[in-house]
């Protein structure tokens, strides 16, 4: 953990401040950004950029103008403009990073739309925003049982209450149309607060969820992936894996997000790879590509009519194929390309006293069954013969 509050206590085990991510030092936050630029001095007579970056309930960052020249610093909580009222967020990110981020996301500065910071939160501030927060995992349930009841095709996945509680925003997602008018007046009367309706999408409901991957580890989008990228199965083919939705489908149902992550390598390497549907021609016959190795840089051909036959060559050895066929200079066959590789055999020595390595190579003794009844006949047949 990042922040002192989460470190780990006796034995190993954590502790965990039970803050989500909201605690003063705002270091265990997967949002959290570094400063690069905070130990460099600006140039004279320029003034500081005057926005600041908040972040709020989850993934969920905005950008507000600072214009009461407030000493603000990453980790403080502000209470922000909102409509109406006024919003509780914890500043990411001051300076002229600010600028860049906004850039990167469109937004204009001098725009009339960013919003302003109004002061920094005192403790009555903050204790209305945990109080708030605290009513949010009580009020899913009920409004879950609310949709279920009215017969709604949709899924509430998360509740964000607005700082000074006036507000409670409904995160949801939903394949159609829903008509949520009656959902609407029961949430208002039930919760007696302002209601807002919000669809998400299944991957920003994975994000604001959570959970563990196929890979063993959190999910990418709810611990660093902060945007989304458009995921193709093209990126499954290049890469040489099976068209399976279960495997290549993440929780949220969609194409994983790491299928992108190596896709640049694999075009890379693919540039010294032949077309694989094209047939090479020998004086044996055509020949099919079957299967590539793109670590190895190896193709595997088999002849027409002959698919079980299966002949490992280089991408070398192929570029030479084709080069021959298209000067209409066909080789004899592919055969002649092909190289054996002699397997070592590595052996074992019992240097350090070890046991031997094909002990339980050896079959097992029968042993006898009834060892007392046979001791038993021997000795009454001694005593026959005694007497």
């Amino acid at each position: 953990m990042g922040c002192s509050t989460c470190s780990t206590g006796k034995d190993g085990q954590p502790k965990g401040c039970k803050n989500n991510g909201t605690c003063g030092t705002d270091g265990c936050n997967k949002l959290t950004v570094f400063d690069w630029l905070s130990d460099v001095e600006l140039p004279g007579n320029q003034k500081a950029f005057d926005c600041v970056e908040v972040r709020f309930k989850n993934s969920r960052k905005e950008f507000f103008r600072n214009t009461e020249d407030l000493t603000l610093s990453i980790g403080d909580i502000v209470a922000t403009e909102a409509s109406p009222g006024h919003d509780i967020g914890i500043v990411t990110l001051t300076g002229e990073l600010v600028r860049v981020q906004m850039k990167k996301k469109n937004t204009d500065p001098t725009s009339k739309e960013v919003g302003k910071v109004y002061r920094k939160a005192s403790q009555k501030d903050i204790d209305v925003w945990q109080a708030a927060r605290e009513r949010e995992d009580k009020m899913k349930v009920k409004a879950r049982q609310i949709a279920i009841r009215l017969d709604l095709r949709m899924k509430i996945s998360d509740i964000e209450f607005q700082g000074d509680g006036s507000k409670a925003i409904f995160y949801y997602t939903a394949e159609e149309r829903v008509d949520f008018r009656q959902l609407i007046k029961e949430f208002a009367y039930e919760f007696k607060t302002r209601i807002e309706m919000r669809q998400i999408g299944f991957r920003q409901e994975a994000a604001r969820l959570g959970g563990i991957g196929s890979c063993g580890r959190e999910l990418c989008c709810s611990t660093w992936l902060t945007d989304f990228r458009t995921v193709k199965t093209s990126a499954a083919r290049y890469q040489q894996l099976s068209l399976n939705p279960l495997k290549l489908a993440g929780q949220c149902g969609k194409l994983k997000c790491c299928l992108n992550y190596e896709l640049d390598t694999y075009l890379e390497a693919l540039k010294d790879f032949p077309r694989q549907d094209q047939k090479l021609t020998t004086q044996k016959g055509d020949a099919v590509c079957q299967k590539i190795d793109i670590f190895k840089g190896k193709l595997w051909y088999a002849y027409e009519k002959e698919y079980n036959n299966w002949i490992e060559l280089d991408t070398d050895a192929v570029k030479v194929i084709l080069k021959a066929q298209r000067e209409k200079k066909p080789v004899a066959s592919l055969e002649e390309f092909t190289t054996e590789v002699a397997i070592e055999k590595t052996e074992f020595s019992n240097s350090f006293g070890q046991d031997s390595l094909t002990r339980f190579d050896k079959p097992k003794r029968n042993k006898p069954k009834n060892k007392r009844k046979s001791n038993k006949n021997k000795k009454s047949k001694r005593n026959n013969a005694n007497s």
